[in-house]
């Protein structure tokens, strides 16, 4: 979430750079920045809960800035983060954000045709929400 100084407020935002095991993109358009996306790789099974796979990769973030969506640059990105990154994936949304929900479920169907993923309403302590669940 941005403040109002336009800066982004995230606790692990440092960690991005640190830690082994998350993963930091910066999107860019004709060289022009266009968004990010942070990632969480191999959560372990006890972290996730909804994969029955030892190890998950979780989207922390994923961000498109106004001017580039609806114009096929969050699809290219996810595509292309589906392709580096094999294994489970576990992509979650708040209830409230339902734009985010309408992204993800249209860009993981087209990509995972014929329903091979599973959607989850998953609501505990830590998140309360839809999750997508889905191999590659």
């Amino acid at each position: 979430m941005l403040n109002n100084h336009g800066l982004y407020l995230y606790k692990y935002l440092d960690h991005q750079w640190t830690d082994e095991y998350r993963r930091p993109f910066i999107v860019q358009v004709d060289g022009q920045i266009a968004g990010f996306v942070l990632m969480i790789l191999d959560v372990p099974k006890e972290y996730t809960k909804l994969s029955s796979s030892e190890k998950t990769h979780v989207v922390s973030d994923f961000f498109i800035m106004r001017k580039y969506r609806r114009k096929g640059v969050g699809r290219k990105v996810a595509y292309s983060l589906f392709e580096q990154f094999t294994g489970t994936w576990e992509i979650r949304q708040t209830l409230a954000n339902k734009p985010a929900y309408a992204f993800w479920k249209q860009v993981i169907s087209q990509y995972k045709p014929n329903n091979s993923y599973q959607e989850k309403i998953l609501q505990d302590e830590k998140w309360n929400g839809p999750v997508f669940v889905f191999e590659i």
